[in-house]
């Protein structure tokens, strides 16, 4: 299987309700994570274009679904981060719905990548969405952020605890990645291939 190239990519929209999502059947992989996890830094590293997304100095302000199209073939989707504080309980309810929404009966969900600090032990929250992706059976893989920030030697232990703590098994995938070096970038890719290839099998 060649890598797969990100050669077009592109901010479609973004989307409140289930109602504004593209209707294409195009296959979407979903990012998850904290809202400083660094999921914006990720998107842009994925697409070669490092304006496309745009970095906030406030975590948690994105409380929209953001679609960017890739190579006019498949989304990447950029799900509102998870655990920002400075929100109310109703604001924190209306995430959850808006999830909930989008996560279920949701045919087109090829993947969801599942995206942690590799320099910390996941959060409560961390947990949550993993016992939620498993709730709702869906395909997924890790990507733990920010490896440029710890020693090579560390990875390895870091990861086991990811794991672990997670509750995720052996088949789920899990790469270290920084959006400043580029580590993992070839190998996510890789893995959304195999998981849209499969998708479309199904």
């Amino acid at each position: 299987m060649g890598q797969m190239q990100i050669k077009k990519a592109q901010y479609l929209k973004g989307a409140v309700k289930k109602e504004d999502c593209p209707r294409d059947g195009l296959p979407q992989i979903a990012l998850a994570g904290k809202s400083n996890v660094g999921k914006s830094s990720l998107i842009n590293c994925v697409a070669n274009n490092y304006k496309l997304a745009r970095v906030s100095g406030q975590p948690g302000k994105t409380r929209i679904l953001n679609f960017y199209m890739m190579n006019d073939k498949f989304y990447l989707v950029d799900l509102p981060g998870y655990g920002f504080a400075r929100v109310s309980m109703e604001e924190q309810e209306a995430w959850g719905d808006m999830m909930n929404s989008y996560l279920t009966s949701n045919e087109t969900i090829a993947l969801i990548v599942h995206i942690v600090d590799i320099r910390h032990a996941p959060t409560q929250l961390d947990i949550q969405m993993a016992e939620w992706i498993r709730h709702f059976n869906m395909p997924v893989a890790v990507v733990a952020t920010k490896a440029d920030k710890i020693s090579k030697g560390r990875w390895r232990g870091q990861i086991k605890d990811v794991q672990s703590a997670l509750g995720y098994d052996e088949k789920v995938p899990i790469i270290p990645f920084s959006a400043v070096t580029r580590q993992g970038r070839d190998e996510l890719l890789s893995v959304m291939n195999e998981f849209i290839l499969a998708h479309r099998q199904n």
